[in-house]
């Protein structure tokens, strides 16, 4: 029957038994943020404060003098001891350029003095609502870390990169995520971003589907957006608000009812979007009335109870809509929150790479019990919760495989977890790829038109050179994306 369909226009293409998915949706990226790091420094897989400093003072020695060194990933627990790094580390090597390289969870800064004096921070600046500086506990004098708020600081003196190196940033970025098979992308950006993305579509180089959301400080300015209308389509839209309620587990920011285990004087931070007090309520009650959607960043167990009651208080006032409401990591929850999130429909938008990374440490800051329900992928799913699977790109690597792989496995980046780490909350291959397809659609309310094969749907597909379900588990992530479509066309072929 679909051989009568091919005429002399029709590429047919055999795949010789290859495997064939819908295009992988990741629903949390920073994607013009990553598409500018892969041209500048790389940090992640350092080890030590040699290699950092020679990385650095590398760099240096590729760019004029007074350009920024930005971007990096580093991993502190990584180094051996795994201390945080100070300006100490870089000023020696650093003196013509200021420095603004961030932790791979985009919490955590490490600036060096220049930076430090461009931005005015001295040991009498005290810590922004939302923020820390990270002072010498003898002096008093900033170490360079910076957390959360505090990051603004220094990073409001940094240029603005030009729409050329934007355009181009993201050009790169899209080429990189045929590569690992993604189709569609949800950017937590800004309308800035949105921007670019429309240049791009009017260039006609989009090769991914760009779901936008703006932060929820612009709700005023996403309403009149939303209201015009102009920009929805099946390659670009506007997806919605993104708030934050606190900081990440690795920067020890993200807020919990009791203290870090490994830090006992410590519960977290609240993130500068819930200050004043009740703006973010009045925000998402906005938001509501106005038809759209919210995506809320949330990793504690706290910050998850804080934004469950918000939601909870706002759809009982407004009543009941297909709201399809996000909470963005969902990463540390109580029983009875496991329970809110699908009483109250709300997504669970989780990057389950973290988990096999994380988990080489988590126990170490919050103790064992509460790490039972981190990333409690199943106990949701058990529940009735949709799990829509992202990556967090550049916070971890955007391939989808890796991601399927960290959740039927858990197994440990550090290999000490063989049976997985908190093996109860392994999910089944076939519920981890629907994370990564159907479920991603729905997200965006577009389940009608992607997210499966089907007859009548878009046609993105992406094409693997074995089949996932006839391979060991710790096999997927060796998997090798062979040919990504998107549209109808290839736009990747290994």
């Amino acid at each position: 029957e679909i051989k009568k369909m091919v005429g002399a226009d029709t590429q047919v293409i055999d795949l010789k038994g290859d495997f064939v998915l819908p295009g992988f949706i990741d629903c949390h990226t920073h994607f013009l943020d990553g598409g500018l790091s892969l041209s500048n420094i790389q940090l992640r897989e350092v080890k030590s404060r040699e290699e950092f400093v020679a990385r650095v003072k590398e760099k240096t020695m590729k760019i004029e003098k007074g350009e920024w060194i930005l971007d990096g990933d580093w991993d502190n627990q990584q180094f051996d001891p795994p201390v945080l790094p100070d300006k100490e580390w870089i000023d020696s090597v650093t003196p013509h350029n200021p420095v603004c390289v961030c932790r791979l969870d985009s919490h955590t800064v490490l600036v060096n003095s220049l930076s430090l004096k461009l931005a005015g921070i001295t040991k009498n600046t005290s810590s922004p609502v939302g923020g820390e500086i990270v002072k010498d506990s003898e002096t008093g004098e900033p170490t360079g870390i910076l957390k959360d708020a505090a990051m603004n600081l220094v990073m409001q003196h940094i240029p603005e990169p030009s729409l050329k190196d934007k355009k181009k940033a993201t050009e790169l970025a899209l080429k990189y995520a045929n590569k690992v098979g993604v189709t569609s992308i949800h950017d937590m950006a800004n309308a800035a971003n949105f921007e670019v993305y429309q240049e791009l579509l009017k260039e006609n180089k989009l090769t991914a589907r760009l779901h936008v959301y703006i932060p929820i400080t612009e709700v005023d300015l996403y309403v009149r957006l939303k209201l015009k209308k102009p920009f929805n389509n099946n390659f670009l839209k506007i997806g919605g608000l993104k708030g934050f309620v606190d900081g990440s587990l690795g920067s020890s920011t993200a807020l919990f009812f009791e203290p870090y285990t490994d830090n006992p004087e410590k519960t977290g931070l609240l993130y500068s979007h819930m200050f004043p007090e009740g703006i973010m309520e009045k925000r998402l009650m906005q938001a509501d009335k106005a038809g759209l959607q919210v995506a809320i960043h949330a990793i504690g167990d706290k910050a998850n109870h804080i934004i469950l009651d918000i939601f909870e208080e706002v759809m009982t006032l407004n009543g009941a809509r297909d709201r399809r409401w996000r909470i963005e990591h969902a990463q540390h929850l109580i029983p009875e929150d496991i329970e809110r999130i699908a009483k109250l429909n709300v997504i669970a938008s989780v990057q389950p790479y973290h988990a096999i990374d994380d988990g080489r440490w988590a126990e170490k800051k919050i103790g064992h019990k509460r790490a039972k329900y981190t990333y409690a992928f199943k106990s949701l799913l058990e529940k009735g919760t949709v799990l829509a699977c992202g990556s967090d790109w550049t916070v971890a690597p955007l391939n989808p495989l890796t991601g399927i792989y960290a959740t039927v496995t858990r197994q440990t980046l550090d290999g000490k977890n063989a049976e997985g780490w908190i093996p109860a909350q392994i999910i089944s291959l076939e519920e981890a790829i629907r994370g990564y397809t159907i479920n991603g659609a729905y997200v965006e309310f577009s389940e009608d038109i992607k997210g499966s094969i089907e007859k009548g749907k878009l046609a993105d597909f992406v094409v693997l050179n074995q089949n996932l379900f006839e391979i060991p588990p710790e096999k997927i992530k060796e998997t090798k994306v062979q040919m990504t479509i998107f549209n109808g066309k290839i736009v990747y072929r290994k």
